[in-house]
């Protein structure tokens, strides 16, 4: 190599560490967000009756009933969370939504099956539960307990 390529070189180099150097320094002061779980506040929700469930969200529970499933979907006014359990051997279940709040970044649904009470003679056929809950359209990121 002779004296020039030498020289060229090392001023990339140290223009090239210069620039991390810069870069680092500018992402130091930012802080990364993260949820840490605090609930802001209680969502106001209904459990939303088949009627009340667009044509299109209907379709594509139609299509994922046989499985346990986790979804959302939003029109211009509503977010509808649904939780499917399914294949369930008998009839007689049903769906406890535990909780719905909204924290700094996502919002959190807790819900729970709940089999056939005690002493119940449920339907034979198979069932396939799910609910279907609708609250205020937000953008935030679901997460499912």
């Amino acid at each position: 190599m002779n004296r020039t390529t030498c020289s060229s070189s090392l001023r990339f180099s140290r223009f090239l560490l210069a620039g991390v150097l810069l870069a680092l320094l500018f992402t130091a002061g930012c802080k990364v967000s993260k949820d840490d779980g605090q609930k802001v506040r209680d969502l106001e929700f209904t459990v939303a009756a088949d009627s009340e469930v667009p044509a299109e969200l209907k379709q594509i529970i139609t299509e994922k009933t046989a499985q346990p499933f986790k979804l959302t979907f939003s029109d211009e006014q509503n977010l509808y969370i649904v939780v499917g359990y399914g294949s369930q051997s008998t009839g007689g279940y049903s769906i406890a939504v535990n909780a719905l709040y909204l924290t700094s970044n996502s919002i959190v649904i807790d819900t729970e099956l709940l089999g056939p009470a005690k002493g119940e003679n449920p339907a034979p056929e198979t069932s396939y539960p799910y609910v279907v809950v609708k609250t205020e359209n937000l953008e935030n990121p679901v997460i499912f307990q």
